[in-house]
């Protein structure tokens, strides 16, 4: 949450001259509701199960930069889907970062609460270790630009001619 990774991911596809997709923008579209509203009428369980669902059938498509929403690679099926089909990019931020980027925003759900700041800092943590198991990870810096963190992106995805060709 606040990584960058859909900018950061739309700014990748342009420059592989690939489709960007947001897993969070298909299941919006796919539900006719915002990503907060799935999680307030249905609960955040039935929101995982479809979000699966969605990266399942994006992933099954023709090569494209996906953007999965900060919990869908907490799941052991989204992250094998994610690895057996592409690979997974972890973009690396540090807490203070990720708050500075976030903390006026107000669609985060899981941040709607009195202690956003405590939230995500409990998240960082939690989801910390299960990041690190990310394919490829990439430092993000407060002083890179978006075309500077897509190139360092681009950088690392070259280590993976499987992913990227020759």
């Amino acid at each position: 949450m606040g990584a960058g990774k859909t900018a950061i991911g739309a700014a990748l596809a342009r420059r592989l001259g690939v489709k960007f997709l947001d897993s969070d923008t298909e299941i919006e579209a796919a539900a006719n509701m915002a990503v907060a509203e799935i999680f307030e009428r249905d609960g955040e369980a039935f929101f995982r199960d479809k979000e699966s669902q969605i990266i399942a059938r994006l992933l099954g498509g023709p090569p494209a930069v996906l953007s999965t929403g900060g919990g869908a690679y907490l799941a052991e099926r989204n992250r094998q889907m994610i690895s057996e089909r592409g690979v997974a990019v972890w973009l690396r931020a540090d807490l203070e970062l990720l708050w500075e980027r976030v903390r006026h925003k107000t669609t985060r759900p899981l941040l709607n609460n009195e202690d956003p700041k405590g939230t995500l800092t409990q998240i960082f943590e939690d989801r910390t270790p299960i990041y690190a198991m990310a394919d490829l990870i990439v430092e993000a810096d407060p002083s890179y630009s978006i075309e500077d963190m897509t190139d360092q992106v681009f950088e690392a995805l070259k280590t993976r001619p499987d992913v990227l060709g020759d």
